[in-house]
């Protein structure tokens, strides 16, 4: 079944909206609570880990209750609904620093971050999980997953072009002031099109029928499927790079380039390479396997971040153009993994017999977060380790931040590779799936039908 453009916008919405939140945390949190709170680096970077121990518990909750969810909505879109004005009000609160002493500070940023990120998790794992449900076809699954990234694309286009701007603007040298009014502005949008993504689409792929899973018994199926497993290191790998890179971006542009003013240029040109490569990530996934393109692009992404760290600082154009090519080759892939999640979704479906959508999203999505948080704490880390201070660089510093930002990431490409190795559901595989999954559905649909 061909799913409309309309809709594929629709749900794109939903990412576009999350994006307000994670590329701010990605690219700016970093910063925000060591330039602007005054935190030390290293201890930042143990926030970002502590919650995702929290993460652990949350996240396959949060995926148990949605596929125990029934309304007259689905399983998935009613969340979108309740905690689209929710998840607007922690985004603010989040960028909102106390007038107290350290230790107070310290406390409101890590009670405020574990109240974001589980919000995050609560709206974001049932929307990911929608992305499964809304059609069974593995080919428009590629093309759903590529209208989402455009949009998450151009979420993250927004906050880079955007943030520093408006906090300026809004600051008016207050800093402190300026985040706070800028989030709120994003909270506001973010909200709006988190309900323009519930009214717009539609849930087509239905649960399984008869009682639901104990929490227990669906993390055991789920953690079974050893496809999902290969996938879940792959998502925690990936994220770890991304993330470092994207967290010490600013610092690589400040620092080492030596361009303060360039660095909404730096990080906007690679979302503008990331919506151009999320756009032709469908066309290319209906002429090659989308497994193969997706470790074809991976190396090319590990490439692109040696040649970045053998770059001469003065040589600004070509590091704009690289960073520029690595948005467009990373985010080429993302859609190919997102619609792998389906995938092997459908695979456990066929393993235990009973189809966990949001169960087996949240699993994965958990092992993201848990590379965002590896990311952001080695960004912290690192930093402290090279003995990093605010607007005091010397040449060990530099050239720690250099090495951080293109060799650690070009590593977690290749391994990446290492791991698709034992990744098995190609083309093939899928469309074989999907056909015993059509057949069982109909049989037990005649045998219900049956007045025997």
């Amino acid at each position: 079944m061909k799913i409309s453009a309309k809709e594929k916008v629709a749900y794109g919405l939903g990412d576009t909206a999350s994006n307000f939140v994670f590329q701010t945390v990605m690219l700016f949190l970093t910063f925000y609570y060591t330039d602007v709170v005054g935190l030390n680096p290293a201890t930042v970077g143990s926030i970002f880990l502590l919650v995702r121990l929290i993460d652990a518990v949350t996240d396959p909750l949060m995926g148990s209750l949605a596929d125990k969810t029934r309304t007259r909505w689905g399983a998935y879109r009613p969340y979108l609904l309740w905690l689209a004005v929710p998840f607007a009000i922690i985004s603010v609160l989040a960028f909102t620093t106390p007038d107290t002493d350290y230790q107070g500070k310290l406390t409101y940023a890590v009670v405020s971050y574990i109240l974001l990120m589980l919000m995050y998790t609560a709206i974001n794992i049932p929307y990911s999980a929608l992305g499964g449900v809304i059609t069974a076809d593995a080919t428009e699954r590629v093309s759903v997953q590529s209208y989402r990234f455009v949009f998450a694309m151009i979420g993250g286009l927004i906050v880079t072009s955007f943030t520093l701007p408006m906090v300026e603007w809004f600051g008016n040298g207050d800093d402190t002031k300026g985040y706070q009014l800028t989030m709120m502005v994003m909270g506001v949008f973010g909200m709006l099109l988190f309900l323009l993504c519930f009214i717009g689409t539609k849930e087509r792929v239905l649960p399984t029928e008869g009682p639901p899973l104990p929490v227990r018994e669906q993390l055991r199926a789920v953690w079974k499927n050893d496809q999902c497993r290969i996938l879940c290191l792959v998502s925690m790998v990936l994220l770890t790079g991304i993330v470092l890179r994207n967290s010490l971006a600013i610092y690589y542009v400040k620092y080492v380039l030596q361009r303060p003013d360039d660095v909404t240029l730096f990080v906007t040109v690679a979302m503008l390479g990331g919506i151009l490569g999320a756009a032709l990530a469908y066309p290319l996934a209906k002429r090659m396997d989308k497994v193969r393109v997706y470790t074809v692009l991976q190396f090319a992404c590990a490439g692109i971040c040696v040649a970045n760290y053998y770059l001469p600082a003065e040589w600004w154009l070509t590091a704009l153009s690289l960073h520029f090519l690595w948005g467009f080759v990373l985010q080429m892939a993302s859609p190919l993994l997102w619609a792998k999640m389906g995938d092997v979704t459908d695979y456990g479906e066929l393993q235990s017999g009973t189809r966990l959508t949001a169960m087996t999203f949240s699993t994965i999505v958990f092992f993201i977060k848990l590379g965002i948080a590896l990311g952001s704490a080695m960004a912290g880390w690192l930093l402290a380790f090279y003995n990093y201070q605010p607007t005091v660089i010397d040449a060990e510093v530099s050239q720690g931040i250099v090495q951080s930002f293109c060799l650690i990431p070009a590593a977690t490409s290749i391994l990446v590779i290492v791991l698709m190795h034992w990744y098995k559901l190609d083309a093939r595989s899928v469309n074989h799936t999907q056909h015993i999954l059509l057949k069982t559905r109909t049989s037990t649909m005649n045998v219900a039908k049956s007045p025997w």
